[in-house]
């Protein structure tokens, strides 16, 4: 749901590099047994390091194997995480939705086929986009999000009217069905829609046509965040744990504004993945891919094994939840602050129960002169990315911020050599030659101070 505000590119749960995804028919065997104190040892680290605040969660053949619970939900507080802290789970939401509506299709209340001119009349080509292509993200219609003001007006609430007025405003970006690019749009038209067909609100469709059969007892649509019933506040991080803004749960709704656990998310995925919320016709319509996307389902890929799933971010919470057909595999975190890259830590449990090698971080504490911190300062550009980057320093903090994007804190590791690990993101720096060499992704891209 959140616009990713970083360097180059956010990552988000990839297969590790130079690894393809394959059918679960040519994956070996899941281990049954894996090395939990290892996996203990890693988010210890993370721990020590204050680098994580979340909670994680994996289940095998339905059954609970795994959960670490980090940091706190509410610092001012002092109330820290547990298994039952929950968070806002962003984008994950659409899942949820998709499977409200594939339970319309099979109440013959809705056909993935109709366009949606019957409830959206002035959105243009509301005539020839389909129920399928909202949920397909081939809709052509513009993400609100998307938008320069959004996060101007994100934590104001809105009324339905408002909200089909502003997409509305926002126009197309291409005809319908002729390309996949991803909209939170879609998915808010969708929970209007489906308001409409059952006759209910929104958060009751999901109480009775999700958390009940699934057993969930955590997971309902957000409103005010409410750290006394153990909702968990969200954090960036600049140096120290900041408050984030709340984006008013009025605006995302269906596309973004669900709140659950790691514990319900896994049983979530079992349930939706066993049959127990929808038919195989209409799960295997969710987990066929057009473009870039499935119906509420993205791939997430590990090594040679296959799953499909969804991640979500939202304010400074960020999630996953993923299942793997090979071992009957559902994993799920959740974050509402992160001074590392959650990819990797979702890599590390992967890798614990997949039986990959992963190592334990370990943090330097290195500490740059004032000297050094001085001699980085300046404006950086180059001509192989059309950013710039500023490098000041702040109460004795190195920070770096790219064109039109916030400033981030970056951590000395060696003399010289910084790191943003929230997003992997290096930087080398060479005064001598006034310049810095950027890491990220596998790509190296070389700045000169102007």
């Amino acid at each position: 749901m959140k616009r990713h505000l970083l360097i180059i590119f956010t990552l988000v749960l990839l297969a590790p590099a130079g690894m393809a995804q394959e059918t679960t028919a040519s994956a070996p065997s899941v281990a049954q047994d894996f090395n939990k104190s290892k996996l203990d040892q890693y988010f210890d680290a993370l721990e020590a390091g204050d680098r994580f605040m979340g909670s994680v969660a994996v289940s095998r053949n339905g059954e609970l194997i795994y959960s670490r619970s980090l940091g706190f939900a509410d610092i001012a507080k002092n109330k820290k995480a547990n298994a039952s802290t929950k968070y806002r789970i962003g984008s994950i939401s659409k899942t949820f939705t998709t499977v409200l509506v594939m339970k319309a299709v099979e109440d013959g209340k809705l056909e993935l086929d109709q366009t949606i001119d019957r409830y959206f009349p002035a959105i243009k080509n509301a005539d020839k986009i389909t129920i399928g292509y909202l949920l397909y993200h081939r809709s052509g219609i513009h993400s609100f999000t998307d938008d320069p003001g959004f996060l101007t007006w994100n934590t104001q609430a809105k009324t339905e009217a408002e909200m089909v007025a502003l997409i509305t405003e926002g126009g197309i970006d291409f005809e319908p069905n002729a390309q996949s690019a991803y909209s939170n749009s879609n998915f808010v038209l969708l929970t209007f829609i489906l308001e409409n067909c059952f006759g209910k609100p929104y958060p009751a469709l999901v109480d009775s046509l999700i958390a009940e059969p699934a057993d969930l007892h955590n997971t309902y649509m957000g409103g005010k965040i409410n750290t006394d019933d153990h909702e968990a506040l969200s954090y960036q991080y600049s140096g120290k744990w900041d408050l984030s803004d709340e984006t008013d749960s009025s605006i995302p709704l269906g596309a973004g504004a669900i709140v659950s656990t790691p514990g319900d998310l896994v049983k979530f995925s079992d349930a939706l993945f066993g049959g127990k919320l929808i038919s195989a016709e209409s799960l295997n319509l969710m987990k066929t891919i057009q473009g870039n996307f499935g119906m509420g389902l993205i791939p997430i890929p590990f090594y040679e094994y296959a799953g499909l799933g969804h991640t979500g971010g939202i304010d400074g919470f960020s999630s996953v939840f993923s299942h793997f057909a090979n071992g009957n595999i559902s994993y799920a975190l959740t974050s509402n602050g992160t001074n590392f890259n959650n990819n990797d830590i979702s890599v590390a449990v992967l890798s614990a129960l997949f039986g990959k090698e992963y190592s334990i971080p370990e943090f330097s504490g290195f500490e740059a002169s004032e000297d050094d911190l001085e001699s980085y300062e300046g404006i950086y550009s180059s001509p192989m990315i059309p950013l710039k980057i500023t490098i000041t320093t702040e109460k004795g903090k190195l920070m770096a911020q790219a064109t039109g994007q916030p400033a981030f804190p970056l951590e000395a590791t060696a003399r010289h050599e910084f790191s943003f690990p929230a997003a992997s993101v290096v930087i080398e720096f060479n005064p001598s030659e006034k310049s810095l060499i950027l890491k990220q992704g596998g790509g190296q891209f070389k700045f000169t101070r102007e």
